[in-house]
């Protein structure tokens, strides 16, 4: 059987390439992938061709040092075991299930210093979610939420609704998301949210801004990969409150209007992204820290409800179709390999 490998090789084109399966090479083990997450924001916007194609696809990534050019083989997210070991390589790595930040590909060569080696219990459906859970980890420790707090989450999709959960666990005055679809809607509220609102509400912003003072959210997260909702965000901040944004709009143009209060109310507008520990951090927090702490979330938590779809890899096309085209149908969608 040979290995098979996705490509996107232009605007919502995807192609899966069949190839011999690699020997490791010394230095190196051999994956055989069982699943493969997709990551509905940044997967999406390579899919539409929006993303920069000056950029790189991740710096910190080694498979993924390329650019951003069709065509691209691109994905984060692979669970499977370790089925060879080449030469200099250890025979305790022989058979582990491992995470791997790697393309969508049935078989992947690496060296074992850029795998995550998984607790023996934890399924590959759960593990799947790994780099989506060190993202709402990541953005617990930029947000720094505290005790009392009023927090708003905009975008319930993966990413958003994990960090609605780890949230729930601070002892907040409030917390409160945001979402399109009714369906996700939903699932925050199973999540731990207390109030769950639709942007398309007429009173939105001023439900988010409350009759308290200070009004506005004291944190507010910007999850939907939508340039849209950052405006909706800055509106519905009051004094000082701290705008988290995680969405990556890739060359899409984010519109906002900071006229009115944003200047007066003093809003902080601050990027989070995973790729790196942010430097308040890291004289002692370090990336494997805090992939460690995502894995105990995951096993508290148990993400699998969030499974909507599964696709052999062969059928990718119709799994990016149905993620573009019915978003409020599709949560988690997985990838399977033979």
């Amino acid at each position: 059987m040979p290995a098979k490998s996705l490509f996107f090789t232009g605007p919502e084109e995807v192609a899966v390439r069949r190839e011999p399966i690699p020997d490791p090479p010394e230095g190196e083990v051999l994956v055989e992938t069982e699943v493969s997450a997709i990551s509905p924001g940044t997967e999406l916007l390579i899919y539409r061709g929006e993303a920069p194609v000056e950029l790189a696809a991740d710096e910190e990534i080694d498979a993924l040092s390329g650019g951003l050019d069709f065509p691209l083989a691109y994905g984060y997210a692979a669970v499977g075991r370790v089925t060879a070991v080449g030469a200099g390589v250890g025979d305790d790595w022989q058979g582990r299930r491992v995470f791997a930040f790697h393309p969508h590909r049935s078989h992947v060569t690496t060296a074992p210093e850029n795998l995550v080696a998984l607790p023996p219990d934890c399924p590959p459906e759960v593990a799947a979610f790994l780099a989506n859970a060190e993202c709402a980890v990541n953005f617990a420790m930029d947000g720094r939420p505290t005790v009392g707090e009023r927090v708003a989450v905009f975008g319930q999709g993966v990413v958003g609704l994990l960090t609605t959960a780890l949230l729930a666990e601070y002892p907040l005055a409030e917390l409160l998301t945001v979402d399109l679809h009714e369906r996700r809607r939903e699932l925050g509220e199973q999540f731990g949210a207390d109030e769950t609102l639709s942007p398309e509400e007429d009173d939105v912003v001023d439900r988010l801004r409350g009759e308290d003072r200070p009004r506005g959210p004291d944190l507010a997260y910007e999850l939907t990969g939508d340039p849209g909702a950052l405006d909706t965000a800055v509106a519905a901040s009051g004094f000082h409150t701290r705008l988290i944004v995680g969405s990556w709009y890739g060359s899409n143009p984010a519109t906002l209007d900071l006229g009115g209060r944003f200047h007066r109310d003093r809003v902080r507008l601050q990027s989070s992204q995973v790729s790196t520990v942010a430097p308040p951090f890291r004289g002692r927090w370090s990336k494997k820290r805090r992939l460690d702490v995502a894995i105990d979330l995951l096993t508290d938590l148990d993400p699998t409800g969030l499974i909507t779809h599964r696709f052999p890899v062969e059928r990718a096309a119709e799994a990016y179709r149905l993620l573009d085209e019915r978003p409020e149908d599709a949560v988690q969608v997985l990838l399977t390999y033979d």
